[in-house]
């Protein structure tokens, strides 16, 4: 028997724009509200490393993939869709990036 959930993987950069390094008491903070929520949540320690431009400017940045499997609901898209506009202030952010995607569970 297997059920279906909505993954939301979130990436959270290790330093700020201005390269500055992110505490880990902000991304404890995040990590511990996700699995308050969610009852729930895994993180990852490698590091993803990504290049993107805004506004003709090149950004380098180190990442944190940290994610949840829940239940596919109205309320739990609207939290994503709310709190991403949170974690873009939290982490001095111009975008932070949110996947979402079906998984099985078995």
């Amino acid at each position: 028997m297997s059920s279906s959930l909505r993954r939301f993987e979130i990436l959270f950069p290790k330093q700020f724009n201005d390269g500055s390094l992110v505490s880990d008491e902000i991304l404890g903070l995040t990590e511990r509200e996700l699995g308050r929520k969610f009852g729930a949540v895994s993180s990852e320690t490698q590091i993803i490393r990504g290049i993107w431009e805004h506004a003709g400017q090149s950004y380098r940045d180190e990442l944190l993939r940290v994610f949840v499997d829940i239940a596919v609901t109205a309320e739990n898209q609207q939290f994503f869709h709310d709190y991403k506009e949170q974690l873009k202030s939290r982490f001095q952010q111009l975008e932070i990036r949110i996947t979402t995607f079906l998984v099985e569970v078995y």
